[in-house]
């Protein structure tokens, strides 16, 4: 990749039908300062298609159907209170537009596939943009292997629950590598809203990534592999 100094980080939270409903964007140099934002409801699929959920969330959980509602409330709330604003699809690009043409950066997001997978289903064109790398999977790569990094999610019990075969994984989700790039055990849970989860987590984690010696080489990562996360293989007991 050519060296450049500027970087798209996005991030969307989705509905039952797999389209965008919150789309979230920042422009950043090298030193994390915020160039361009966008912060946008799409019109269109706001209001008419159901946030994502799991039915089988316990009701107390973010993504639960009791959950749904109060995510729909804090996003109406958000629109009048001017932090949010209804777009069209079509604005949106003309935003992307611009932003290529004036910085030429690269495209990332915490699980890239998935967030441009869901923008192609809701015409939201990403493609425009050549240069990109998923910071989760160079995240991954860079860290979670470490010491420093496996000590730091023992201390937070970040484990995901094991699997009906016994396999137990160590998280590298985008809230815990930002409290481990921040060194913050404390920072609050990711609120799932597109901006706030790109201010709060995915851009410390880029600006430690992209000023670190050899980042480059970490931006090729393959995908996420959970055989590579088990805890039986990187914690022993003493």
């Amino acid at each position: 990749m050519a060296k450049k100094e500027h970087y798209l980080i996005i991030d969307t939270e989705t509905t039952c039908k797999d389209h965008v409903v919150d789309f979230g964007a920042v422009v950043v140099d090298r030193k994390g300062r915020i160039h361009r934002s966008c912060a946008v409801l799409i019109k269109g699929i706001f209001d008419r298609e159901p946030l994502f959920s799991i039915k089988s969330a316990d009701n107390g959980d973010l993504w639960s159907t009791a959950g749904q509602t109060r995510r729909m409330e804090k996003y109406r709330k958000m629109l009048d209170e001017g932090s949010r604003m209804l777009c069209s699809v079509a604005a949106i690009n003309r935003w992307l537009e611009k932003v290529n043409g004036m910085y030429k950066p690269y495209l990332t997001a915490y699980n890239l596939a998935f967030d441009v997978d869901k923008m192609g289903k809701t015409m939201i064109d990403h493609t425009i943009f050549r240069d990109r790398f998923c910071l989760w999977h160079a995240s991954a790569a860079k860290w979670g292997s470490t010491k420093a990094y496996k000590n730091f999610v023992l201390q937070s019990h970040a484990f995901n629950a094991p699997t009906d075969l016994g396999n137990m994984t160590f998280q590298t989700n985008a809230e815990i590598m930002a409290r481990f790039v921040i060194g913050d055990h404390d920072l609050p849970a990711e609120p799932h809203t597109a901006l706030e989860d790109v201010i709060g987590y995915e851009l410390p984690i880029l600006v430690k990534l992209v000023n670190s010696k050899g980042w480059k080489k970490f931006t090729s990562a393959s995908g996420y592999d959970w055989k590579s996360y088990q805890v039986r293989d990187h914690f022993e007991a003493k």
